[in-house]
């Protein structure tokens, strides 16, 4: 896709990966909706953007809220004028237990924002791409979503869904104007513990030990719109993401052990 032009909606926007991809996209010439809960992040976001703030406009939403969704097509278009591509960035994680003792109101919490947040956005913003000469719709799923991580499972469950839903949308759009990916992000550093509520663990007995760094949001964020510029169905950022992908397509019982075996510590 030609970004250059195009109006972008990006969910998540007040931070992390969301407001890095917000800034690469006005720099490749986008008018981008910046949309995030709390508008104290997309404000930052907005003085950030400097002197392109002026193709950017910012609106607070909660993803999880059906009705405010379906009345952000027109409030995108109203202070865009079109709405070519939505980035459906907004994820939370899970408190750092097993599903034993995970409580009904985290689970909820976590499928409400991960997973039906994404299908609420779709919904609304899928006739409206459908009807541009060439849109985009990318939803961001985790290397959770492939893979089983111990302590993380409500979470990686509702990005296997975002997942399979994604993929499933590519094959029903195949003959469309609309292109599609899904985006599993490695290792970055963000404050998405923080912001989901959530107390990391403290690491013990070399679990966080990785052959692998912790990639910047910003380095991300580029992996994520180079992949659009060259319309991948699957968008890995990070070797992490990509090794561990073959990995469990080679040996999932080898590679769930081998996660199970980092997360062991971490979870008592």
């Amino acid at each position: 896709m030609v970004i250059h032009n195009k109006v972008f909606l990006v969910t998540g926007a007040g931070g992390g990966i969301g407001s890095e991809i917000v800034l690469a996209l006005l720099a490749r010439g986008a008018k981008v909706a910046a949309a995030d809960l709390k508008e104290d992040g997309l404000r930052i976001l907005k003085e950030k953007a400097g002197e392109r703030a002026a193709n950017l406009t910012i609106h607070t939403l909660n993803i999880t809220d059906r009705a405010a969704v379906d009345r952000m097509p027109e409030e995108v278009i109203q202070a865009q004028g079109q709405i070519d591509a939505v980035i459906n960035n907004a994820g939370i994680v899970q408190p750092f237990v097993k599903v034993n003792d995970l409580d009904y109101e985290a689970i909820e919490r976590v499928m409400n924002v991960n997973f039906y947040g994404t299908l609420y956005m779709t919904k609304a913003f899928l006739p409206h791409l459908l009807q541009r000469p060439e849109a985009y719709l990318v939803n961001v799923s985790s290397m959770g979503g492939f893979l089983p991580v111990p302590g993380q499972s409500i979470y990686g469950a509702s990005k296997a869904a975002v997942k399979l839903l994604t993929e499933g949308l590519y094959a029903e759009l195949l003959e469309t104007n609309v292109h599609v990916s899904v985006v599993f992000p490695g290792a970055t550093k963000t404050h998405i513990t923080e912001n989901s509520g959530v107390k990391a663990p403290a690491t013990a007995g070399g679990a966080d030990q990785s052959s692998f760094q912790m990639l910047p949001a910003a380095t991300v964020a580029e992996i994520i719109v180079k992949g659009i510029e060259k319309n991948k169905p699957h968008i890995f950022t990070g070797k992490d993401s990509k090794m561990m992908n073959k990995l469990y397509r080679l040996n999932p019982i080898f590679a769930t052990k081998l996660i199970a075996k980092q997360m062991k510590s971490l979870l008592g």
